[in-house]
């Protein structure tokens, strides 16, 4: 019986012999493979080399960011086609060579003079029938392009349907269709928003359909005069905030309606802000969203916002939304290269470039963190004291654009007219105000936006591609953000460099002393006309409370006797 145990434990240390080796050829394996992968070499970079590009929307703030990036971290690509229109006059080739004058650039041209010659420019407007392109640009883009980032769009809160729609629909069926052309397609990346269904209680990264039909709103919009369709307007977005949110729900269901035709991702960004750390820490670009509110706040001309502090504030800075739709092309493209079956090839994705609301400040917490940093680095000129607060209360807030906001402009403005001057603070405030409405419907909902396809993607990057297309927040510093924000504000859009801060500090501290003196007067003046009334007050208070008492008591003796 000995014999067989002992053949048993033999064979049971040489099954084990054998297990262990093969682990541990597994994990040399698994090492040489991280090896390799982290050995300094970008696979997002080598995937964009050869390739021919088409971005349109490429003067926008978005588009400049990425074309800089493409053009810097994926320098091997074949080329890069802009689609840009004539404006004002200035030609397309015109507008490319001032397009390279801005900032952004400066370093990248720096070191690599020649890569503007990987950029051409194609005359077209998104507006003009077949993107306004000749038959021999259509040929070039169709045989050649074989990525498309569409960025174009109109982006403001406040338009009638009809330019909405041109721009924001019809827009993209028109990138479409010329998509439907290219030959050697592998991805289309459409920059959608986050608010495109504002009705869902939670956006998942998934198609919604549409409240109408999308071709039927392009017929109507080619058929009905301004009148018709300002009328029908509020029935159409039926509790949606604005036609920009609507033209998104439409142009996502119309691109849906192209799947199984073309490989197609939808990004969908949160409100974008100033970049973290490339093309530079701050660089920002046009006044929409919170920036302009930013520059009103430290003018002094706002002082009031409707607001719930405790909300997470659903920004994304602007690097970071243009790496995760690089990050998108890539791996859109990628699957469309492998995959044998074209219906498999062309389903229509979708990726919520957002950040997790855990890892975000409240808008309570970004405002005070600014209010911080507008007195440190403050404007050099300002018409009041920085200053004001965020109200909960609606009704709170209304009184204090009342008093605070409209007051003290009638009141400026009247001073200004009496000096020969033409008067302006009132005009300020109206369009401060329409902008305030738009604005609060975003910063008084709690959203819910969930990004597990975005944070995937970068899960799977090897550590040169996470360093070189980094989209986390985890490490992210948002009082040193909120402080470059508010420098780049001042230097790339207002035009103020470091050099005028002392002024700027002195022009602050006047407009504190001339703040707390208009206090002081206004309090005295107010005591004052208490004081030298109260008499009389208390003798009309005593007569009402008389007479009152009075009525009440004949009233009862008159009930009393009956």
């Amino acid at each position: 019986m000995r014999e067989p145990q002992i053949i048993s434990q033999r064979t049971n240390k040489v099954k084990h012999d054998k297990i262990f080796l093969k682990h541990t050829e597994l994990g040399s394996s698994m090492e040489l493979m991280n090896n390799a992968a982290d050995s300094g070499v970008s696979e997002i970079a080598n995937y964009y080399a050869g390739k021919t590009i088409l971005i349109t929307g490429a003067t926008g703030f978005m588009g400049k960011v990425l074309v800089e990036k493409l053009l810097r971290s994926c320098s091997d690509l074949s080329a890069i086609y802009l689609l840009i229109r004539t404006k004002k006059g200035v030609e397309p080739t015109v507008r490319k060579e001032q397009y390279f004058k801005c900032v952004i650039f400066s370093k990248l041209l720096e070191k690599n003079p020649d890569i503007v010659n990987k950029v051409r420019v194609v005359k077209g407007d998104v507006l003009e029938p077949d993107l306004g392109l000749d038959a021999n640009d259509i040929n070039t883009l169709a045989s050649n392009v074989e990525i498309v980032f569409h960025c174009a769009a109109n982006v403001r809160f406040d338009q009638p349907l009809r330019p909405m729609v041109n721009m924001n629909v019809l827009g993209v069926l028109k990138v479409l269709q010329l998509a439907e052309k290219m030959a050697n397609l592998q991805a289309l990346v459409h920059v959608s928003t986050s608010y495109c269904q504002c009705n869902e209680s939670v956006l998942e990264e998934r198609a919604y359909p549409a409240p109408q039909n999308p071709f039927d709103i392009i017929h109507m919009v080619e058929t009905m005069d301004d009148a018709g369709l300002a009328e029908i307007t509020p029935k159409l977005l039926n509790g949606l905030p604005n036609t920009y949110a609507y033209s998104k729900a439409l142009s996502e269901d119309l691109i849906c309606r192209y799947n199984k035709k073309l490989p197609v991702i939808i990004t969908r960004p949160s409100i974008v802000t100033a970049a973290i750390h490339e093309p530079m820490p701050g660089w920002i670009e046009g006044v929409n969203g919170p920036t302009g509110l930013m520059i009103g706040a430290a003018r002094g001309v706002i002082r009031s916002m409707h607001c719930n502090p405790d909300f997470a504030s659903t920004v994304i800075p602007v690097d970071k939304a243009i790496n995760g739709m690089i990050l998108c092309g890539y791996k859109r493209g990628k699957a469309t290269a492998d995959s044998k079956v074209k219906s498999q090839q062309n389903q229509v994705e979708f990726c919520n470039l957002c950040i997790s609301s855990k890892a975000l400040m409240s808008w309570g917490e970004s405002i005070e963190t600014g209010r911080k940093f507008f007195y440190e680095t403050p404007l050099s000129f300002a018409l009041w004291y920085p200053g004001g607060s965020i109200k909960r209360n609606y009704y709170h807030h209304l009184f204090c654009v009342i008093f605070f906001h409209y007051l003290p402009a009638y009141f400026i403005d009247f001073w200004l007219l009496l000096f020969g001057q033409k008067p302006f603070l009132v005009n300020v405030q109206r369009k401060i105000s329409t902008g305030l409405k738009l604005l609060q419907y975003y910063t008084t909902k709690d959203w819910d936006f969930r990004n597990d396809k975005f944070q995937e993607m970068s899960h799977t990057l090897n550590a040169t591609d996470q360093e070189l297309f980094d989209t986390s927040v985890s490490q992210v510093n948002w009082e040193t953000y909120i402080s470059n924000y508010i420098r780049g504000m001042r230097t790339y859009i207002l035009g103020e460099s470091d050099a005028t801060l002392p002024y700027a500090k002195i022009v602050l501290r006047r407009l504190y002393i001339l703040d707390w003196v208009s206090k002081i007067l206004l309090f005295s003046l107010t005591f004052w006309f208490l004081w030298t009334h109260l008499d009389g007050f208390v003798e009309k208070s005593d007569a009402f409370i008389r007479a009152s008492l009075y009525s009440i008591y004949s009233e009862r003796n008159a009930t009393v006797l009956t």
